[in-house]
């Protein structure tokens, strides 16, 4: 099992990496960020992010919908933006925020890669 510092790490040497953090959702604070730097304040996608997912939750309870969301993706012009919702032991509330250059990743093995860190994250 990985800690925050390591899977945080694990997710920033994905290929087209901008920045990482794990998310509280419930509070809209981010417990651990990796990366950013000028290009990315992580603290405020982390908080921005929060929004998104609590929307997502609304939206689906308000269609009914008994379904669990994997991930959120937004695609922007040069970046692709990752949210991962946790569903493992004591990650109940939480996400991954994974931030890529577009014309770096490889989306698909990015969305590997997050869920792999899910499943060895250890909060």
């Amino acid at each position: 099992m990985a800690n925050t510092e390591t899977s945080l790490k694990e997710a920033a040497s994905i290929d087209g990496a901008i920045g990482a953090a794990l998310v509280d959702y419930t509070s809209g604070m981010a417990l651990g960020t990796i990366g950013g730097g000028k290009e990315l304040d992580l603290n405020v996608a982390a908080a921005g992010n929060t929004d998104v997912v609590r929307a997502k939750v609304r939206a689906m309870e308000m269609l009914g919908l008994n379904d669990e969301i994997e991930d959120i993706l937004i695609t922007l012009g040069t970046h692709y933006h990752l949210i991962r919702l946790l569903k493992g032991r004591n990650t109940n509330g939480l996400f991954l925020y994974l931030a890529l250059h577009k014309d770096r990743a490889n989306l698909a093995m990015a969305r590997h890669q997050l869920k792999k860190i899910e499943n060895e994250l250890e909060v």
